[in-house]
């Protein structure tokens, strides 16, 4: 397990914590004793899934970003400084998708999908990098997709936009590995989640990952022991892609 200072609780910043992968992996976090920031979107709903998690003995503070803009993620972080410190844990997971065929793909879409997962990435990672330096040590989880290298169909946007942040987090981890940062890649196949339809939920659910499957994986990265790490995590259905 990951050796802790005495009386130090790590401090986790999780994008995306509205709902799904993201806020499993709060859960998660949080049940291990870390002090969680859950960030998105949505006021209320991070309000609540804060208040559940404190509700069971945990610690969580809600935190409202756009992680699409400068502004937003740069006062998230000053925030979270004057709070609580450095962050020792940031998950970039904020992610957002259409199904939809590349003719069909609006330039709107477009921009919206490559400003949350690819910008968002960049600029919540530039925010907590330099500190993590400073103290030679810390986590990054990118959250990506298998879509990042496997070819789904009217996904063509989505999978430039994973794969972007893959190469992103790959050439970070080989500029930072050696100061003591971490930048580990997660790859999840189908998860069943808000992202797909309630059809699909339905028709696949035996078979799709829960969000809980993939903040399992995660937490147990972060306990692994101080001389090593994990680069890369993939996660599938047993059955194969969906």
């Amino acid at each position: 397990m990951i050796e802790l200072e005495k009386n130090y609780v790590p401090i986790v910043w999780v994008t995306g914590a509205t709902k799904g992968i993201g806020l499993a992996i709060a859960n998660a976090f949080a049940v291990i004793g870390c002090k969680v920031i859950l960030s998105g979107r949505n006021k209320s709903q991070l309000e609540i899934n804060a208040g559940k998690i404190i509700d069971q003995g945990g610690y969580s503070f809600p935190l409202v970003c756009d992680v699409t803009s400068e502004t937003n993620v740069r006062s998230a972080m000053t925030t979270i400084t004057k709070k609580f410190g450095a962050v020792d844990v940031l998950v970039n997971n904020a992610g957002v998708t259409v199904f939809e065929s590349f003719e069909k793909t609006t330039v709107k879409e477009f921009d919206q999908i490559v400003n949350t997962n690819l910008r968002g990435y960049f600029l919540c990672t530039k925010s907590v990098i330099t500190s993590m330096m400073k103290q030679k040590k810390g986590h990054i989880f990118n959250v990506h997709s298998v879509s990042a290298t496997t070819i789904f169909l009217n996904s063509a946007v989505y999978s430039a936009s994973k794969a972007g942040s893959l190469a992103l987090s790959k050439c970070l981890r080989a500029e930072v590995r050696k100061k003591g940062i971490r930048v580990v890649d997660v790859l999840p196949g189908a998860v069943e989640t808000e992202m797909w339809d309630k059809n699909s939920r339905k028709k696949f659910h035996g078979k799709m990952l829960q969000p809980e499957d993939v903040a399992d994986a995660i937490v147990s990265v972060y306990c692994q022991p101080q001389r090593m790490t994990t680069d890369e995590i993939v996660l599938r259905p047993i059955e194969g892609d969906i």
